[in-house]
């Protein structure tokens, strides 16, 4: 039994990293802080918690396990609200979502033209 529970938590410690490190390298693609800020918050929370409940179950029912459980709460409550004030603070500071007609402004290719390899101007 003991060896099942070994990977059962690391299958979930491996995806949890796995999902916080390909969000990481995702958020270099993405075109403003609006989009980064949601990528970031949803690959988190998805990465954090499986990586989390990996270590809860590596750290069986002890007391380990019960502040796992209290910083996962705590991150599912915090980690909103910290989204919530990056977006307040670029919409104070006059940052500018980037919308899809700044896009074909700006040569980069959206919608169907994207996917033939096309560009937006041919």
């Amino acid at each position: 039994m003991e060896m099942i529970a070994d990977a059962a938590s690391w299958c979930l410690i491996v995806l949890g990293c796995f999902f916080l490190v390909t969000g990481a390298l995702g958020m270099l693609r993405m075109p403003d802080v609006y989009t980064r800020m949601h990528a970031a918050s949803v690959i988190d929370t998805i990465g954090a918690t499986l990586l989390i409940l990996g270590l809860i179950i590596q750290a069986g029912p002890t007391l380990i396990a019960l502040k796992l459980v209290f910083v996962l709460a705590l991150f599912f409550f915090f980690s909103p609200v910290a989204s919530h004030a990056v977006a307040q603070a670029a919409l104070h500071a006059d940052v500018k979502p980037i919308l899809s007609e700044d896009r074909r402004d700006r040569d980069v290719p959206d919608g169907p033209e994207a996917k033939s390899g096309k560009g937006a101007r041919s």
